[in-house]
C-alpha cells in the first residue's frame, strides 16, 4: 500500500502563525468570580443540584469524572477546570487530542486556534514545526517511560523540556530480553524517531513561559489524572513526520485504562460530559461495561450515579422518559442516545461551556463556604 511521505512537507514556525486566541486575555481566573458570566436564572436549581451531588460523591469517596471537548480549553477554561481538581471536586478530567494541543500551545506561546479555512487553502493547516515536533517527541518519550498521553505532554510543560535518553541505553533496552516487550519496542520506536528528527541525546530545552494558564500545574499539584483520548488522524500532530502510531497507541491505551479505572469507582458518583459529542460517550460506554463486568463478579454493582450532559444543541426531550421517536429531532442527538442507554439517571442541559464551568465552580464555592 502506497503511503504519503511527510518528509516531503514544509513546516513553519508556530510563533509566526496567526492565532485567534490569546490566553492572557481569554483565560478565566478562578480567583475572580465577580467576572464570571451569569447563567440564565432558570438554571440556578440545576447548578445547585449538580454541586450537591458532587459534594455527596466526595464524602462517599466516589468518582467525579469530567470529560470535555477542546473548546473548553480554547475558551480559556484551563485554570478554572484545574481548580476543580485542586479543590477535590473532580477526581478525573479528560479531553481529546485537540484539547491537549491547545493547552500546550497556550503554555508554550500563549496563543492557539489557527485560521483553518485560510491555512487549508495554503496547504499549511496544522503544519507547525514546534507543535508537531515537541508533542510527538513528548509522546514517544512518555511511551518509553511508561506514561500516559496526558502525562507525557504534562511532563514536558512542567519540566520546560524533554530529557532525551542516551542512544546507547535505548539500543541496550531494545536488545534486553529481560525487559517487557512494550519497553523494548518503545525503545526502538523512540530511537527511530530521534534519528528521523535529528534530535541529540541530553536535555532539550523547551520553555513554557505561559504555563500558569495551563491545566497541567493543577494536575501536578492535585495528583489527579488528566487523560487524553485521541482518534488517529484527527489532530494536527499527525501531519508531522515525528508522529508515530505505536507511541500514540501505547500512551492512549494507558490513558483509557486509567479512565476505565476511574469509571469503576463511579457508584454514588457523578459523570459530567461537557461539549464532547463523540469522545466522551464512546469511551464511557466501553469503560462502564468493562467496570460492571468486573464488579458483577464480586457481587457489586455500578448503577447509582448521575450523568449530566452539557452542550449547545437545543433539545426539548426529557431523556429520563426513554429515547425519542425517530421523527423527533432529538433522536439524532446521538451522544444522548448513548448516555440514555447506560442504565443511570441522565439529563441534558443546553449551556455554553464557559457559563457551565464558571457557575458550577461558584455554586460549589458557596456551598463549601456555607458548610
Amino acid at each position: 500500500m502506497k503511503a504519503f511521505n511527510r518528509l516531503n512537507m514544509e513546516y513553519l514556525p508556530v510563533g509566526n502563525r496567526y492565532s485567534k486566541v490569546d490566553i492572557r486575555t481569554a483565560s478565566i481566573n478562578p480567583a475572580h468570580p465577580e467576572t464570571y458570566i451569569e447563567a440564565d436564572p432558570s438554571l440556578r436549581n440545576y447548578f445547585r443540584t449538580v454541586a450537591e451531588e458532587i459534594l455527596v460523591a466526595k464524602q462517599k469517596h466516589a468518582a467525579v469524572i469530567c470529560a470535555f471537548g477542546a473548546h473548553a480549553i480554547k475558551n480559556g477554561l484551563g485554570r478554572l477546570i484545574g481548580s476543580f481538581l485542586e479543590n477535590g471536586w473532580f477526581t478525573h478530567i479528560c479531553t481529546n487530542g485537540a484539547g491537549i494541543i491547545h493547552d500546550w500551545e497556550f503554555a508554550a506561546i500563549g496563543r492557539s486556534s489557527e485560521d483553518v479555512r485560510h491555512n487549508v487553502a495554503e496547504g499549511h493547516f496544522g503544519t507547525w514545526q514546534e507543535t508537531g515536533l515537541y508533542i510527538n517527541l513528548a509522546i514517544a518519550i512518555g511511551s518509553y517511560r511508561g506514561l500516559g498521553y496526558g502525562q507525557s505532554v504534562g511532563a514536558m510543560i512542567m519540566d520546560d523540556g524533554l530529557a532525551i535518553p542516551d542512544f546507547a541505553q535505548l539500543e541496550q533496552d531494545a536488545m534486553d530480553t529481560s525487559l517487557p516487550l512494550w519497553k523494548r519496542a518503545a525503545a526502538i520506536d523512540l530511537l527511530d524517531e530521534l534519528k528521523t528528527c535529528d534530535i541529540q541525546q541530553g536535555f532539550l530545552n523547551i520553555p513554557h513561559p505561559y504555563k500558569e494558564y495551563s491545566i497541567q500545574p493543577y494536575v501536578a499539584r492535585s495528583q489527579q489524572p488528566f487523560t487524553c483520548h485521541p482518534m488517529f488522524g484527527h489532530d494536527i500532530i499527525y501531519t508531522h513526520y515525528a508522529n508515530q502510531g505505536a507511541s500514540v497507541g501505547r500512551t492512549a491505551e494507558r490513558d483509557f485504562l486509567s479512565y476505565a479505572d476511574s469509571v469503576s469507582n463511579l457508584e454514588h458518583g457523578v459523570y459530567l460530559s461537557v461539549g464532547s459529542a463523540v469522545m466522551s460517550p464512546m469511551i464511557f460506554e466501553k469503560s462502564l461495561s468493562m467496570s460492571r463486568n468486573v464488579a458483577s463478579r464480586h457481587g457489586q454493582e455500578i448503577r447509582h450515579f448521575k450523568i449530566h450532559v452539557v452542550d449547545l444543541q437545543q433539545s426539548s426531550w426529557d431523556w429520563n422518559t426513554g429515547e425519542p421517536p425517530m421523527d423527533d429531532p432529538a433522536y439524532y442527538l446521538r451522544f444522548m442516545k448513548t448516555f440514555n442507554r447506560m442504565g443511570a439517571p441522565v439529563d441534558y442541559t443546553c449551556c455554553d461551556n464557559k457559563i457551565f464551568f464558571q457557575q458550577l465552580f461558584r455554586t460549589l464555592q458557596e456551598k463549601t463556604a456555607n458548610g
